[in-house]
């Protein structure tokens, strides 16, 4: 263990049994001799006493030698020691949150019993929801995105020394050929798309890496748009010089929060090479000073980039609060089996504050009026290969609206099931500003809510449960009223 950690240890224990045993700092620095400060000092984790100060605070505070060195820390603050001896602290780099490790520290120190209430929440909450350590990773790289608006100038700029170091025409729409040259030729790759194939249990992995012989594996059901993902990915991990890296697309397990870091890096840095932002940011100008939306154009410049409806609406989630401004939205995806009702949202992504459209762990049902899910049902009952609409969502138990952009697409690994990708924007007068086709009559205008349960709309047709939660919160405010009024009269 760190010698800070270790420090920060001992100064808990000394602060517990003062003040168990009702000793002011003051009162301490008289019964053993040691100055205030330096006790003061001990106990914020600064500094360690020597083993004849130990002895002398050990016989004062009548307390075994043992007991005070120990590591152990009694119940009430147990959890502060399985967090400070844990890898957690050392595995999230705290600095990209602007963070210094003094800092938190002296948090602990300062005020153990009350972040020893925190930890112990979250970890239950934790607990409850079956929160796994990649979840809390994952959780944390997100937090990282929406703190920084989801824009990466230097991946950005990066990658724009790539194409031109190697001279890859980025006005061009990328090829996988184009990216595998580069691999074979420039970083030694041998590529092999016929070994995961033979592995049936391998059925949902698009690519293995192994490193020893820089042999990338590929999956035989992979499309153009995939494999130049998976292409740049790779470029990237070798670009950027990353090599603590996963070696599977999806990602099976992360061994560290570096690992879940490098991971979005590269896709980042992915997603900046195969839909350049200049590129990007011209069309979208174009589609937001027309009066009415422009349905093909947008759908033209979606299919005019070699990628997935996924990688290009999580690049509008790069580029609209940076180009433009409009810094309020979210991201989403959902999946769906055909034939049935449920529908689960498995990623997600809130800039600026938690929307209104989130996760829900509770086991309640998702509003069938968003656009989301309506383009899941579409797709599922159709054989097109995309289904695509737009919605002005209205959340009257919010006072909120976004303009909500939904595609959705087969999964091509998993049989019946389809996938959604939105994007939401809020709207505000910063959206009325830049986008010019938010009166267009035939955008279609929808009351939604956040879940069945919680909902206030009466007369919906795709209802799934009644709205229990929200007549429980009615019944509380009146009670609440009535309570009040009691209050008063009695008073007089």
């Amino acid at each position: 263990m760190e010698e800070n950690y270790i420090k920060l240890i001992f100064g808990l224990k000394l602060k517990q049994i003062r003040t168990e045993k009702k000793l002011s700092l003051f009162g301490l620095s008289k019964l053993s001799g040691l100055s205030k400060s330096y006790l003061n000092e001990i106990e914020n984790g600064k500094k360690y006493p020597k083993p004849d100060k130990i002895a002398t605070l050990s016989e004062k505070l009548e307390v075994p030698y043992d007991q005070m060195v120990s590591l152990k820390l009694d119940k009430n603050l147990a959890p502060i020691g399985e967090l400070l001896q844990s890898k957690i602290l050392k595995e999230i780099p705290l600095e990209l949150f602007g963070i210094k490790e003094s800092n938190l520290i002296d948090i602990v120190a300062n005020a153990p019993v009350k972040v020893n209430a925190f930890i112990s929440t979250i970890i239950e909450i934790a607990q409850h929801y079956n929160f796994s350590r990649e979840s809390f990773f994952l959780a944390s790289v997100r937090s990282f995105q929406e703190a920084n608006n989801n824009y990466f100038d230097d991946l950005e700029q990066q990658a724009l020394n790539f194409s031109k170091a190697y001279q890859v025409d980025l006005t061009k729409p990328l090829s996988s050929s184009d990216l595998e040259d580069i691999l074979i030729e420039e970083y030694d790759y041998i590529i092999n798309n016929r070994e995961l194939s033979k592995y049936e249990a391998l059925g949902n992995l698009r690519s293995v890496f192994v490193p020893k012989t820089k042999t990338l594996l590929l999956a035989n059901g992979i499309d153009e748009g995939q494999r130049t993902f998976i292409y740049a990915k790779e470029i990237a991990y070798n670009y950027l010089e990353i090599t603590d890296r996963l070696h599977t697309f999806p990602w099976i397990k992360f061994q560290s929060f570096e690992q879940v870091l490098n991971n979005f890096y590269a896709s980042y840095f992915a997603g900046a090479l195969i839909i350049p932002k200049n590129e990007l940011t011209l069309t979208l100008e174009t589609i937001f000073e027309k009066e009415t939306f422009d349905e093909a154009l947008f759908l033209k410049m979606l299919r005019a980039f070699n990628t997935s409806p996924e990688l290009f609406y999580q690049r509008l989630t790069n580029i609209l609060p940076k180009a433009f401004n409009i810094k309020n939205l979210f991201f989403l995806r959902f999946t769906h089996k055909s034939g049935s009702e449920e529908f689960h949202l498995n990623k997600e992504l809130h800039l600026s504050h938690q929307h209104s459209p989130r996760a829900n762990e509770s086991n309640e049902h998702y509003c069938r009026r968003w656009v989301s899910l309506n383009v899941l049902k579409e797709i599922s009952e159709s054989n097109n290969s995309h289904e695509f609409d737009i919605q002005i969502s209205n959340y009257p138990g919010h006072d909120t609206k976004y303009l909500v952009f939904s595609s959705a697409t087969k999964d091509p690994f998993k049989h019946n099931q389809y996938r959604s990708i939105s994007i939401g924007l809020l709207m505000n007068k910063q959206l009325e500003r830049k986008l010019k086709f938010l009166e267009d009559p035939t955008i279609k205008k929808q009351e939604v809510g956040v879940t069945c349960e919680r909902c206030a709309i009466i007369d919906c047709k795709v209802r799934q449960a009644p709205a229990v939660i929200l007549d429980k919160d009615d019944r509380n405010k009146k009670i609440e009223v009535i309570v009040e009024e009691l209050n008063s009269k009695f008073q007089t």
